[in-house]
């Protein structure tokens, strides 16, 4: 019988979305190379997209990875893009080495994968220089998560911030709709990459395929970068079909 790998989810207490994208990405791995993944979830309160929330929710995450280590699980992915990016530049190295620590000294330890340190690496391997972003927050958050990748060298030249505050609300916009915003942004033709989701709990997941197909350009996402981060940290390919550039094999 084929390993069993067990996948810690680290979740937002509002989010809806993580737990259905990357189960949907690694179940679609599952059919096309014969893996077996089960997936648990540990959550952290937040229901409003702002700092404060976020600062407090953050705190949660030492407990989380506490939980999910107890289940011996092969991966643990914290899920909340902006709450790390909102702590701080190049947080995401700090908060996964603080959390993997977690996993070792509960004696069961787990690579930790963070979708803000995801998204990071995933431009990288894609060598894009220059990007346009789409995403749910509020302006400032949104400005604070282009700061955030330009610190990462990445240069942000087009975004659009949707404005949305209620977590809730984040995760039942209509994907359909992200196809004409990012025709409606100006930059489109000068990146190297969209980034159509900063964020897991934004859908995006059906509309990769025809966003790539429109522009011409790889898309990814939040969702799309920790999934691949999660399969490089288990040594399985990277291979998901219909999950856009990052997950085509190619990388």
């Amino acid at each position: 019988m084929s390993k069993i790998y067990r996948i810690g989810q680290i979740v937002p207490s509002s989010n809806t979305t993580m737990e259905t994208e990357i189960p949907a990405m690694l179940n679609a791995h599952a059919q096309a190379h014969g893996t077996r993944f089960t997936f648990h979830a540990s959550r952290m309160r937040m229901k409003k997209v702002k700092r404060e929330e976020l600062a407090a929710m953050d705190a949660e995450s030492d407990r989380c990875a506490m939980e999910l280590s107890d289940a011996h699980v092969d991966v643990l992915g914290y899920a909340c893009l902006v709450a790390i990016m909102s702590m701080g530049k190049s947080y995401h190295r700090v908060s996964q080495e603080r959390l993997h620590g977690h996993t070792v000294e509960n004696g069961a330890p787990a690579p930790v994968v963070t979708s803000a340190g995801a998204l990071v690496d995933a431009l990288h391997t894609l060598s894009a220089k220059r990007i346009a972003v789409v995403a749910p927050y509020m302006k400032p958050l949104t400005q604070l998560v282009i700061d955030y990748i330009e610190h990462e060298g990445v240069e942000v030249i087009d975004s659009r911030a949707l404005e949305i505050p209620d977590n809730i609300e984040v995760g039942r916009h209509d994907p359909a709709r992200l196809p004409d915003i990012v025709s409606g942004m100006n930059g489109v033709a000068n990146v190297d990459a969209i980034v159509l989701s900063a964020c897991v709990q934004m859908p995006s997941l059906p509309v990769i395929a025809e966003v790539e197909a429109r522009t011409g350009k790889p898309v990814i996402t939040a969702a799309v970068a920790t999934t691949y981060a999660m399969l490089k940290a288990l040594e399985l390919k990277p291979f998901v079909p219909g999950a856009g550039a990052l997950l085509s094999g190619a990388y």
